[in-house]
């Protein structure tokens, strides 16, 4: 399973074929600008208020806007600017049939000399039509109210008369769809006239016939006996309601002076400015007698005549009150009389009218029949005026107010664009390929997913090396042929350190199974195909890093399946034809060795060649002190069993997002098959160098 880690590696990996496929989409997209046509667009603003122009005081179209302000009576007009009419307007009035832009003879038409063009008549119209429909844009900006005409054409200059033109035709379209309707509505209301005309008359006809017959008197509309009498039930009301008031007045005071209560609490008491200067004076004499009373006594002369004061105007406060309450009392009196005066008068008028009731109850229907079909008429009347006038006035309140000039920059193709685009569509069409590819092929992409895959360890992480260095260690059997002391080279810390680590890792780590008691230490390596140049460096970077630390190496090629030398190996000594003194050849200095395949033809039985094999490895214990076996790849290499049943260690070398992970797993169960699961896997990571 890929993680999300592992995206990384997958896209570094495969990054010639993202770069590559976005190479390919970028020059399609360069020829493609290149090779097509210049377009130039030119654009006219139309502007148009939903609030239509009051011309006339009842206009035929509501002028209020929507809830929405509306919105979505404009965004209707777009759809009313790319209508066939308003297109048809348009074409009639630049002759756009006659261009062969938009009126093009086709292909056949050109081959059989007639065919499918379109020159006249409607059938050129409804092309041209089509074509202008293509080549138009029309569209509205959020929150404006203002719809942008959009022409596209290879010439400049006629893109924006052309522009113009559905912008022109778009209002002429509008001014005469409304006077149409408006004509219709004012020939509807017309006709209608005539029938209203007879009917108020006749109405009124029975009004005054039926009012002579009954002898009703009227006026403004009303009888007089009526207006009488709803004046005097107004005037015996509002007396009433007097006569109530001057009532209460009067109770009021009757009931202060029957309780011993003083009638200045009256509001007419309350309102009187004779009262309220007289009370500021007691108020006043009040105050200056309680002093006087405190400092000089009761008895003092002063004090004597301060209360001879205060005595007067308490007499003369009641007899102020007495005078009220006389002039409320005679005021009601008063109201009574005209109240039963009035009364009498309405009781007289009330009998008059219940004799022209009746009367009065159908002249009342026949009035608001008359009424009714006479507001109806001057209603339709006026209406009709008003319609007949708006047939020949443009009420619509849009306008162009940006006319269309002519492009200076071309709108299609947009070539940076459109290369920005395929360049960043191919770096994704390539990402997706790339994954789609890992689905296909995965591939080893981490430790994790190798150790989780194949059930072993990843024992050690070891350094890419360049392919220029990595011939130094590409082929150890070639160095054991050419009969030459090659030096020991050296390697660097790092990689010396993750050899070592790997080692310590697969001998003595606690994971691992403990070597077979009395055998060589001895590990073979194995890969897939794709990995046989990473396996012959590691063979050797084992022997050089062993041999660095004093100790006694064996290199041994065990890769079977290939031709063998006709000197003694491999296959002389698990054949039982040779010691395996006889087939090593030493070098530097005598602390490396190595066994070449050898040359033995003859058919190898499985049980003795692992009992040499085990005979093998026991001797070179004695011998050395770490055997390393490039085991090729076992999944081909099926000569390689009893040395794979026989050796301590099998280590599969892969290579990060190189090796394929079927060929791993199937590596794996080659091993094994052959007697030896993988004891421990050294992955290869091309990212960092030595």
């Amino acid at each position: 399973m890929v993680e999300l880690n592992d995206l990384k590696s997958i896209l570094l990996h495969r990054r010639w074929l993202i770069l590559g496929t976005a190479a390919l989409l970028t020059l399609v997209a360069l020829l493609y600008g290149m090779l097509t046509a210049p377009q130039f667009s030119s654009t006219a603003e139309i502007l148009i208020d939903p609030r239509d122009l009051q011309v006339v005081r009842n206009d035929l179209y509501q002028s209020s806007v929507a809830a929405d302000g509306g919105i979505t009576q404009v965004e209707s007009q777009v759809s009313v600017v790319q209508s066939t009419g308003v297109l048809m307007r348009a074409v009639e009035a630049t002759q756009l049939t006659q261009d062969p832009e938009f009126n093009r003879q086709g292909l056949l038409g050109r081959l059989l000399g007639s065919g499918d063009t379109a020159t006249d008549g409607q059938a050129a119209m409804v092309k041209t039509i089509d074509a202008l429909r293509r080549r138009l844009s029309v569209k509205r900006a959020d929150k404006v109210l203002v719809i942008d005409v959009t022409v596209t054409s290879t010439d400049a200059r006629k893109a924006a008369r052309l522009a113009n033109a559905v912008a022109g035709a778009y209002l002429q379209d509008q001014a005469s769809a409304r006077s149409q309707a408006a004509g219709q509505a004012s020939d509807a209301l017309v006709s209608r006239l005539e029938e209203l005309r007879n009917q108020v008359q006749k109405s009124a006809n029975a009004v005054e016939t039926y009012r002579q017959q009954n002898n009703l008197v009227m006026s403004s509309g009303r009888l007089v006996s009526e207006q009488e009498m709803t004046d005097l039930n107004n005037q015996l009301t509002a007396a009433r309601a007097r006569s109530a008031l001057l009532r209460a007045q009067v109770d009021q005071i009757r009931s202060q002076r029957d309780t011993g209560l003083s009638s200045g609490a009256t509001s007419e008491a309350i309102q009187s400015s004779v009262i309220t200067q007289l009370r500021s004076q007691e108020a006043a004499l009040e105050e200056r007698a309680t002093s006087l009373r405190t400092q000089l006594g009761a008895s003092h002369p002063s004090m004597i005549a301060v209360q001879s004061q205060l005595a007067n105007i308490q007499r003369l406060i009641s007899r102020e009150l007495d005078r009220i309450s006389a002039s409320v009392s005679a005021d009601y009196q008063r109201a009574l009389a005209n109240e039963k005066d009035l009364s009498s008068k309405v009781g007289d008028l009330e009998g008059e009218l219940t004799s022209k009731s009746q009367a009065s109850v159908r002249l009342s229907e026949l009035q608001r029949d008359l009424d009714s079909v006479r507001s109806i008429y001057e209603s339709f009347l006026t209406r009709a005026q008003e319609t007949r006038e708006q047939v020949t006035i443009n009420n619509t309140n849009a306008r162009i107010i940006t006319e269309a000039l002519p492009a200076q920059k071309k709108s299609w193709p947009p070539v940076p664009l459109l290369l920005a685009g395929a360049m960043f569509g191919g770096l994704g069409l390539g990402a997706g390929l790339a994954l789609m590819a890992e689905f296909v092929s995965p591939t080893v992409l981490s430790p994790s997913q190798l150790q989780s895959a194949l059930g072993a360890p990843v024992i050690g992480i070891i350094p890419g090396e360049g392919r220029r260095r990595r011939r130094r260690f590409d082929s150890p059997r070639r160095r054991a042929g050419s009969g030459a002391e090659d030096e020991e080279e050296a390697i660097s810390p790092k990689l010396e350190g993750a050899i070592g680590l790997a080692l310590r890792r697969l001998f003595e780590g606690g994971d691992l199974q403990p070597l077979t008691a009395g055998t060589a230490p001895s590990l073979l390596l194995t890969s897939g195909a794709s990995d046989t140049a990473e396996r012959l460096r590691l063979v050797g970077l084992l022997g050089i890093h062993a041999t660095s630390r004093g100790e006694r190496v064996l290199v041994i090629d065990a890769n079977m399946d290939q031709d063998g030398r006709a000197d003694r190996g491999l296959l002389d000594v698990l054949a039982g034809d040779c010691a395996m003194t006889d087939a090593i050849h030493f070098h530097f200095g005598q602390n490396i060795a190595y066994m070449r395949r050898g040359g033995a033809r003859k058919m190898l039985k499985e049980s003795d060649s692992r009992a040499n094999a085990h005979k093998m490895l026991s001797q070179a214990h004695r011998m050395f002190d770490l055997v390393v076996i490039d085991g090729g790849i076992l999944s081909e290499n099926l000569k390689t069993a009893p040395l794979v049943a026989s050796v301590d260690a099998v280590v599969l070398v892969a290579e990060k997002n190189v090796t394929s992970l079927k060929d791993a797993e199937a590596l794996a169960q080659a091993a094994d098959l052959m007697g030896h699961r993988l004891t421990g896997i050294l992955l290869v990571d091309g990212s960092i160098r030595s």
